[in-house]
C-alpha cells in the first residue's frame, strides 16, 4: 500500500500502468524500474546508451530568483561565474557552507529577467532556507516554483531525432548547456540541452498537466521508460556526483573533483569562497577516485577503502557497469592514496585499481 506521506509526479499513473516498482526517494513515490520486456534497470539502461530513455525527474526543484538584485543573490550563492551565463545558457554549481562543506549542487540558468536554480529533491527546504538566509539584505524574491513544473529528461543518442518530432525548435544548433523556450507537440516547454547520464539529450520543463500527454507522444515515438536505478548507474559511468554520496556538508566540492565548477576569481564574493581558496593553497583533505575492483565482488555506498590493512577512505558509489561488465565505484580517499588499494565487502579486502574518469565517454 501506498504511503499516503509520499508526494506523487504527474507522471505517478503513467509509471503505475507501465509497471514500475515504486520506491520512497526524497519525499516522492518515484519509479526506481518498470516492468514489461523493456523494464529493468540494466534493459533500462543500455536503452539510454544505445537509443532513448525517458526519465521522470518531476521531483527536482526549482527555485527563481527575480527582482534588481538577482544576480547578485545567485553569485553570492553558487561557486560558478554567473555573469559570463548568456541568456539562453545553463551552468553547474555548487552551494557552500562558509567551511567549504557542501549544501547542494544546483544548475543555474539565466534567463531574459531572472535566474532559476534547479535543485536536488531531497535538499529542496534547506536550500531555499539557506538561500533566502544569506540573502536577506538584498533586493531579490526567492520563489519556490516546483509545484509548478513537471521534469522530462529524454536522454540518449536518438533524443534529438524524437523530440525532433514533436517540435519545430532548432535542436541541431542548440548547444550542450543552452535552452530554449518552444512548443514540444503543442505543449509549452523549456527545452534545455542537458542530462545526467553521459549520453546527448534533453530536459524538458514544462506544466504538470501537459506531462502526462506528452510522456505518453515520447514513449509511443520511441523512448523507453527509465528509473532511478538506470539513472543512478548511468550518471556513475558517467563520472558524476550524487549529493549525499559524492557531495555533502563535510565535502567540499573541491574535494569532490568538481573545481572546474568552482571559480575563486569571480568579482563577487560567495559563500565559502575563502574556505575553498585556503584548501586549494594548503591541499584537499580528501580526493575523490574512480576506481575499478579487480577481485569478486560489487563495491557498495559507505564500503571501507583500506592500504595495508588502514582505512584510508570510503566507497560513495558503487555498481556492476552494464556498459563495461565490470565492477565500478566512486570513492572518497586521503590525498596520498595510490593507485593501488583494497575495497573492504563483507569484512573481506577485495583488491580495486583507481582508473581515470569518466568511465564511459560517448563518442561525439
Amino acid at each position: 500500500m501506498a504511503d499516503e506521506t509520499l508526494k506523487r509526479t504527474p507522471l505517478h499513473y503513467e509509471h503505475e500502468k507501465a509497471g514500475a516498482r515504486l520506491v520512497p526517494f526524497a519525499g516522492y513515490e518515484m519509479p526506481v524500474q518498470y516492468g514489461g520486456p523493456e523494464g529493468g534497470v540494466k534493459a533500462e539502461h543500455e536503452a539510454v546508451r544505445e537509443r532513448a530513455g525517458l526519465f521522470d525527474v518531476s521531483h527536482m526543484g526549482e527555485v527563481v530568483f527575480r527582482g534588481p538584485d538577482a544576480e547578485r543573490a545567485v553569485q553570492r550563492l553558487v561557486t560558478r561565474d554567473v555573469s559570463r551565463l548568456e541568456t539562453g545558457q545553463a551552468g553547474y554549481a555548487a552551494v557552500c557552507y562558509e567551511n567549504g562543506g557542501t549544501v547542494d549542487d544546483v544548475l543555474v540558468y539565466r534567463n531574459p529577467d531572472d535566474f532559476l536554480v534547479v535543485v536536488n529533491a531531497a535538499n529542496r527546504e534547506k536550500d531555499v532556507a539557506h538561500f533566502r538566509e544569506q540573502t536577506g539584505d538584498l533586493d531579490v524574491e526567492i520563489v519556490d516554483e516546483s509545484d509548478d513544473w513537471a521534469l522530462l529528461a529524454l536522454q540518449g543518442p536518438e533524443a534529438v531525432n524524437i523530440l525532433g518530432r514533436f517540435t519545430d525548435a532548432d535542436l541541431a544548433g542548440l548547444k550542450y548547456y543552452r535552452y530554449v523556450v518552444g512548443e514540444v507537440d503543442g505543449f509549452y516547454a523549456v527545452i534545455s540541452r542537458t542530462g545526467y547520464t553521459g549520453e546527448d539529450g534533453f530536459e524538458l520543463y514544462v506544466r504538470p498537466d501537459s506531462a502526462a500527454p506528452l510522456w505518453r507522444r515520447l514513449v509511443e515515438a520511441g523512448a523507453t521508460p527509465a528509473g532511478l536505478g538506470a539513472r543512478d548507474t548511468l550518471r556513475l559511468e558517467a563520472g558524476m556526483c550524487l549529493y549525499g554520496n559524492e557531495l555533502d556538508p563535510e565535502t567540499t566540492p573541491l574535494e569532490a573533483g568538481i573545481g572546474f565548477a568552482v571559480h575563486l576569481d569571480k568579482g563577487e564574493t560567495f559563500v565559502g569562497q575563502e574556505a575553498l581558496r585556503r584548501q586549494k593553497e594548503e591541499g584537499p583533505r580528501k580526493k575523490l577516485v574512480g576506481f575499478k575492483v579487480e577481485g569478486r565482488g560489487i563495491a557498495r555506498h559507505d564500503h571501507p577503502v583500506a592500504v595495508g590493512g588502514e582505512t584510508v577512505g570510503k566507497v560513495t558509489s558503487g555498481t556492476q557497469s552494464p556498459t563495461l561488465g565490470e565492477a565500478i565505484g566512486l570513492a572518497l580517499v586521503s590525498p596520498g592514496v595510490e593507485d593501488s588499494f583494497d575495497v573492504v565487502i563483507r569484512d573481506r579486502p577485495v583488491p580495486a585499481r583507481a582508473v581515470p574518469l569518466p568511465f564511459y565517454k560517448r563518442e561525439k
